[in-house]
């Protein structure tokens, strides 16, 4: 298994990072891949996948540069640099663009588990190619969505932030990804491959969510900088860029559809606050108007009160979905 050895001080700093750049080299590979986990993935997909295909039909060689860049076993280092606080698009893509050619090359050489590499990846703009269709994947696919999908992603961070709190860190790295737990003895599992362990006592160690699922990798910067980056919590993800029928939204107002749209899974009055952008005062009212109608109930779980969808809720959101029939 591959696993990494800190001490105590290295974990106390550990902290959760939202990074932009992340999710979207994780959407890129959830592009790559091309296998939704829900409805929300599905819909997404069909949207973006036909112009990133045709994208990557007009350039065999960055074609090429990400079917070995992504691997099967590994990810090619210069494509994920670690996440940094407070990190851009453009400052993450222009780490991406900083790699030495030769360093491109012997990444990728390791993605693909060994020599040779293939001819038409000999050349020295592979940083310049893989920069510029990471940044086509944020522009087109990511950025239009990210204020959203960073609403998704600190909802993830202020969940697990409270299990921190019920169960400490332990409790936190065991159920990141499939693969990461807590060992004991200064010892976290990040996946479950033969790797030889990583001693990273003394470097910082960031967490960082993003919203495809399936998607997840680790990343380091020598010794300074690790990084696990793994998908949030299922329930939140499916939501990530989920719309609001427009008719669910003329017959309860926008912000009220919102909610009730979001409610597939139960969710607290924070998560939905987080979700919905809305301040806390007008989420408890549409909460409340919800109930009176029996569209939503309640229901509570150790120290939070979670709230879903009624039958007759379930109902009114399948229908406007469906719309008109």
């Amino acid at each position: 298994m591959g696993w990494w050895l800190l001490d105590a001080d290295t974990l106390a700093r550990s902290r959760f990072v939202i990074s932009p750049f992340a999710e979207t080299f994780a959407s890129l590979k959830l592009l790559n891949a091309a296998a939704p986990t829900h409805p929300g993935e599905r819909e997404w997909l069909h949207t973006h996948l036909p112009a990133y295909r045709a994208l990557l039909a007009a350039d065999p060689v960055t074609a090429r540069l990400v079917r070995a860049g992504l691997g099967r076993d590994w990810i090619a280092d210069f494509l994920t640099p670690a996440p940094r606080d407070g990190e851009t698009v453009a400052e993450g893509l222009a780490r991406v663009r900083a790699a030495r050619p030769a360093d491109a090359r012997a990444h990728l050489l390791l993605s693909l588990g060994g020599p040779p590499l293939p001819a038409v990846l000999d050349r020295d703009d592979l940083p310049e190619r893989a920069a510029a269709l990471l940044e086509w994947v944020w522009e087109e696919t990511v950025r239009p969505h990210w204020e959203h999908r960073r609403r998704v992603l600190e909802t993830d961070v202020l969940a697990r932030t409270a299990r921190m709190g019920r169960g400490g860190w332990a409790g936190v790295l065991d159920g990141l990804r499939p693969g990461t737990r807590w060992l004991g003895e200064s010892r976290f599992q990040v996946n479950a491959r033969a790797y030889p362990p990583r001693e990273i006592s003394g470097s910082d160690l960031v967490l960082v969510p993003v919203t495809p699922q399936r998607q997840g990798w680790v990343s380091w910067e020598e010794r300074e900088r690790y990084a696990v980056i793994y998908p949030c919590a299922g329930a939140l993800a499916g939501q990530a860029d989920r719309p609001v029928a427009a008719s669910l939204g003329a017959l309860l107002g926008p912000a009220r559809a919102t909610v009730l749209t979001l409610l597939d899974s139960p969710l607290s009055t924070t998560q939905l606050t987080a979700l919905t952008g809305q301040t806390l005062g007008s989420v408890g009212r549409h909460l409340k108007v919800l109930r009176d109608c029996a569209l939503i109930s309640r229901r509570r779980a150790g120290r939070s009160v979670l709230y879903t969808r009624t039958a007759a809720g379930e109902v009114l959101v399948e229908a406007a979905r469906k719309g008109p029939g």
